[in-house]
């Protein structure tokens, strides 16, 4: 909400202390009305003031239950009127439960429960009803606190589950795409060794036994890759593994029109010198405009998007960008990683989206990615309104690629 960044409270806080007063308001009316037959307008005054520390209740949940507890017993001493355990109290016992210990809770309520006591006409010695009227309401209270916050829990278990699972899930999608890049070429070279050593015509030593190790180690490399694989597939149920070819860069354009075609209308930019790219690279690419206009069809509502590929000298930027809906004030995403980073904290989503919408498992998997490649990764809302992811991907040259010096390298 505007102004957000510097009041020291929240609109549902706002909202919640607005309530809390009209309810006890009301109360108070009607029962003024019923006992003295007019509405003392001093009462109505304190009553209302007494909600307004429920705007810090999330920043000093016991002081807001002592400063309502105070304002609750200076209006019984002021005002003969009755004034049991109302709305205001409720709410500050509740939040000093949800937030703190059985310590500090235990003789909150005790607290709640006792001092809107003092100060009625049948003090010091109450009547059973209203004792049993408080102690049944916080105890109410207290036993909806302990509910709300164990099922809280248990939302946020199974969350980092459903997360866990999506990582798992993505990182095992990962491995199956690097067999069908690498396997397809390690045997390629595996077998092409092999034709030209059974096909030598003049069968020079040096050559043959420079052949035979190159099959050997093309072996071996397969050997090892497989056994790479299954650790990362380690605990997870087999997947046939596509029959088509993995897409690239040259995909772009197809999943760009499709996203128009769905109603999103998305542009294609490129920039820098056009060059090959590795296929693990390419498939990266893919893979996060694939999903990043996913998002945008899903959470950005009537928009329209932009993709921007720029070829650099180091490596390769993709960036896709909308102009959606912004994201939740209250809960603003934006994060980087880098090789080996975790995703920063408040992770938050496009307003409406909930809670998982825009930080959800898409992301994670583009982390997966980018990370496997050294590169980094930004998303987040923009200045100006919509959502932005970015990933920058590094390229070795061709020096870096080649051995320290050029024995033993085949032409």
């Amino acid at each position: 909400m505007p102004g957000g960044d510097t009041l020291p409270w929240t609109r549902n806080d706002a909202l919640v202390a607005v309530g809390a007063a009209a309810v006890d308001l009301i109360g108070f009316t009607l029962a003024s009305q019923i006992d003295l037959g007019y509405v003392p307008p001093g009462g109505c005054v304190l009553m209302v003031v007494s909600a307004l520390p429920l705007l810090a209740r999330r920043r000093a949940p016991v002081l807001t239950l002592a400063a309502v507890l105070l304002f609750g017993l200076g209006l019984n001493l002021s005002v003969p009127v009755a004034q049991h355990f109302n709305a205001t109290i409720v709410v500050a016992l509740y939040t000093v439960v949800r937030t703190r210990r059985a310590a500090v809770a235990a003789p909150a309520t005790l607290a709640a429960v006792t001092v809107p006591l003092v100060g009625l006409a049948s003090w010091p010695r109450p009547r059973l009803v209203e004792v049993v009227g408080n102690v049944a309401t916080g105890a109410i209270v207290v036993i909806a606190a302990i509910v709300m916050t164990r099922w809280q829990r248990d939302i946020e278990a199974n969350r980092r589950l459903l997360a866990d699972r999506a990582v798992a899930d993505e990182r095992r999608r990962i491995a199956r795409e690097l067999h069908d890049i690498v396997a397809h070429h390690i045997t390629t070279m595996q077998l092409m060794a092999g034709g030209a050593r059974a096909n030598l015509a003049h069968d020079p030593e040096v050559a043959r036994e420079a052949l035979v190790d190159l099959e050997a180690s093309g072996r071996i490399a397969l050997r090892e890759m497989r056994q790479l694989l299954d650790v990362l597939r380690a605990g997870e149920e087999p997947e046939e593994a596509p029959t088509a070819p993995q897409p690239g860069i040259g995909d772009l354009e197809r999943v760009v029109s499709e996203s128009c075609r769905a109603g999103l209308p998305t542009a294609l930019d490129v920039r820098g010198e056009e060059r090959p790219l590795p296929p693990s690279v390419g498939l990266t690419v893919f893979r996060i405009v694939q999903e990043a206009l996913t998002n945008t069809r899903k959470h950005a509502g009537k928009a329209q998007a932009s993709v921007r590929l720029t070829y650099e000298p180091g490596g390769v930027t993709v960036e896709v960008s909308d102009d959606g809906a912004g994201a939740d004030a209250d809960a603003g995403f934006g994060w980087g990683v880098g090789a080996g980073a975790g995703i920063g904290a408040g992770a938050g989503t496009r307003a409406g989206a909930g809670a998982g919408a825009r930080s959800g498992y898409g992301l994670v998997g583009m982390r997966e990615r980018v990370v496997l490649h050294g590169g980094t990764l930004e998303a987040g809302p923009l200045d100006e309104g919509g959502f932005r992811v970015s990933a920058r991907l590094p390229l070795k040259t061709e020096e870096e690629l080649l051995p320290a010096t050029g024995e033993g390298v085949l032409r």
